[in-house]
């Protein structure tokens, strides 16, 4: 049934890698199930027969599909059943589109899907990096027009040393996560975050990752030697050229007055009359131009841009190639906000709110991997407002979520511990303008508010980004702080995020096929250096170090331990006692299974009075110890009326202890009166340990006579 199924193996990081191609899937283009130890994903890509009408980009998609069974596990919710992908099926379609888009034909506008299916899921054997091979691997083996292959590899930096595809007990205490995807000439995409690592280290570990990827790729070109298909033929989507010559030498002198400015405002608004001109003077001699407008003044603007890069050296806005657009830092926005901080540079502008709240109101994940919990969120939203455009807001797409994802990414290496700090936190970056580096603005940001909500982060953290402009003979030219128009037209937007002391965060989006080692260690350099600047001389300018107290409208927090053993009579029956703690002093309680208890108020004052109340119901007394207390009740003798058997002492909060007649005086005595004692009166009494029949023995005579 199977004639045309083949197996391929190849071992990768120490471990089997197998490929099996022609079982599954083949009314695909392309299709294959992808195992690395006991991982399996199965890979397809199918392309539509015919190009998509009136759009000017390739219409590709890519799905990392989560299946929870892959992990044994039924999924959480009502229907319990997968429903919208998780942040971390987003991310990892990021990740894969990213090196897989720019080798795609530039003219080719058919409908192209990667579906790639996580169907079993071994823990050590990363399914990203299974998808992304399982990826390229279809799309090379298919009919679908592509210039692979690619391969990637995740690399980890434990006890010092790279490791390529460490275990899960690896990454647990790797300084370094970094998946790279590369051609075997060239790096395609990077993805990082690191503990502060160093730009030589993190260089050492892209180009060892490169090279564990050229073996990969040797792997691939074999198979598709054996059962790769020939590329299907296609209308080419490219714009004609003698049409966009013509239309360039009518338009170029506007074009060039258009964009010689550093307003994205009056850029735009000058670009409105070209385009009149353009479909006016050239509507009737070119059917369609309407439609293709969009591309056309895309490639128009591009073509003077990228001129005046190459050939003048000159930047749309007038700065040099290595210098900053105008920045700006403050914090303290909003009164009632538990932190805010907006940073400024050039028209682009995010300002970031921080939100501090009880452990509890960390983030519960539900997904294929061990991960159960999240602390810290960061959460990244961008309106139409922030561009000029008139649209309604949407829930967050993936453009959101990744942007959101890579600050998070930037700032938890320097986040304080649980045990520090025990907070969970929110940070929310609204983008309220956009000229590009949006990114990497609200990771600078992020900084100023969590050190405006007094959060003890141990280093600040700056983003900024290095545009890229290569041309036809294999030179290039970098760019430090690229606006909109420069990441529009150029080549790369290589992000950086940082401390002084290391690099905490890459993203790398490119346009063209690869990147050589030489533009990688010059971006490298100059994110660097530019980021040292920011922090320096703008974010610690606005707040030098994070306030010593969090803000008076956050919740205030006190961590005590107890007896796990003592747990149920914190609850009560019902929760009866806990309920009524947290009723009387407004303070909210939560309780782990090892004892460590978490209280939160609005001030001190009820934080602490609940603190007290709990350490009240555990209180166990020291034996020899001696302790103030008040007498509650006097015990008479059922037997003797004239006598009485003694009086309890309430030694603690809610505890009392009894103390016998015969250890209240020195001498002897038959009514605790006698002694002058009687209900309401302060004593001290020592603990004597428990008495023959286990109850709790308290002396005043030994107390006093101490």
């Amino acid at each position: 049934m199977f004639e045309k199924f083949k197996t391929f193996h190849y071992t990768f990081a120490g471990r089997p890698l197998v490929v099996e191609a022609g079982k599954m899937a083949q009314l695909a283009n392309g299709s294959v199930l992808v195992r690395y130890g006991d991982t399996a994903v199965l890979c397809c890509a199918t392309a539509s027969a015919k190009p998509r009408e009136g759009i000017d980009f390739l219409p590709l998609s890519v799905d990392f599909e989560e299946r929870m069974y892959a992990a044994g596990k039924i999924p959480g919710g009502y229907f319990r059943r997968e429903g919208k992908p998780s942040e971390k099926a987003i991310l990892t379609s990021r990740v894969i589109d990213r090196p897989v888009r720019p080798l795609f034909p530039k003219d080719l506008r058919n409908d192209v899907a990667l579906t790639l299916t996580v169907m079993s899921v071994d823990q050590d054997c990363s399914p990203e990096i299974t998808a992304m091979l399982g990826a390229s691997i279809a799309l090379s083996i298919s009919d679908i027009p592509w210039n692979g292959p690619i391969g990637g590899v995740f690399m980890g930096l434990v006890d010092g040393k790279l490791v390529v595809n460490p275990t899960e007990a690896e990454r647990a205490v790797s300084d370094l996560e970094l998946t790279v995807a590369a051609s075997k000439e060239k790096v395609v995409m990077i993805e990082a975050g690191a503990r502060e690592v160093s730009d030589d280290l993190m260089f050492d570990a892209i180009m060892k990752a490169h090279e564990e990827i050229k073996g990969v790729i040797e792997f691939i070109d074999a198979i598709v030697d054996e059962i790769g298909k020939p590329k299907f033929e296609y209308p080419s989507g490219e714009l004609d050229h003698d049409m966009f010559d013509k239309i360039f030498a009518f338009c170029e002198k506007d074009l060039m007055f258009a964009l010689d400015t550093d307003d994205k405002t009056v850029r735009d608004a000058r670009m409105l009359p070209i385009t009149d001109a353009i479909m006016a003077t050239f509507g009737e001699e070119y059917e369609g131009l309407d439609v293709m407008m969009p591309e056309l003044i895309y490639k128009l603007q591009k073509k003077i841009v990228r001129r005046w890069l190459i050939e003048d050296h000159k930047r749309v806005d007038g700065r040099s190639i290595d210098q900053m657009r105008a920045l700006d830092a403050q914090v303290g926005l909003l009164p009632r906000v538990h932190g805010t901080g907006m940073f400024t540079r050039g028209q682009t502008q995010v300002l970031t709110c921080a939100t501090l709240g009880t452990l509890k109101d960390a983030q519960e994940l539900d997904g294929i991997d061990n991960e159960a919990v999240k602390r810290y969120m960061h959460h990244y939203n961008m309106p139409g407002y922030s561009v000029g455009e008139a649209k309604a807001t949407r829930s967050p797409g993936r453009r959101e979520i990744g942007h959101g994802a890579l600050a998070e990414r930037a700032l938890v290496p320097v986040l304080p511990s649980e045990e520090e700090f025990p907070y969970a936190i929110r940070l929310v970056s609204e983008v309220i303008s956009s000229n590009g580096s949006t990114s990497q603005a609200s990771i600078c940001g992020s900084t100023l508010a969590l050190m405006d909500a007094g959060v003890p982060i141990k280093a600040p953290v700056a983003g900024i980004s290095c545009g890229l402009i290569t041309k036809d003979d294999g030179s290039f030219m970098t760019m430090v702080d690229i606006q909109g128009v420069e990441d529009f037209y150029g080549d790369m937007d290589f992000k950086v995020a940082g401390t002084h002391k290391g690099i905490t965060a890459i993203q790398m989006d490119l346009k063209v096929d690869g990147l050589t080692p030489a533009i990688i260690k010059e971006a490298l350099q100059k994110t660097h250096i530019a980021r040292d600047y920011i922090i320096d001389e703008v974010m610690l300018k606005a707040i030098a170090e994070p306030r010593a107290e969090v803000s008076k409208w956050a919740p205030k927090m006190t961590t005590m331990n107890i007896d796990p053993d003592k747990i149920r009579d914190v609850i009560g029956k019902g929760g009866c006692v806990i309920q009524k703690i947290v009723a009387d002093t407004g303070a909210k309680v939560d309780i782990e299974d090892d004892g460590t208890i978490r209280i939160a108020a609005v001030n001190n004052d009820q934080a602490e009075a609940a603190r007290a109340a709990i350490a009240a119901i555990v209180f166990e007394p020291t034996v020899g110890a001696i302790y103030e207390g008040t007498v509650v009740k006097i015990l008479a003798s059922k037997d003797k009326p004239n006598e009485d058997v003694g009086c309890f002492v309430e030694y603690a909060p809610g505890k009392d202890g009894m103390v016998h007649i015969s250890k209240i005086s020195q001498k002897r005595i038959n009514k605790v009166t006698d002694a002058g004692i009687d209900v309401g009166s302060k004593v001290r009494v020592k603990y004597m340990g428990l008495d023959k029949k286990g109850r709790m023995d308290f002396s005043i005579k030994d107390a006093i006579s101490e």
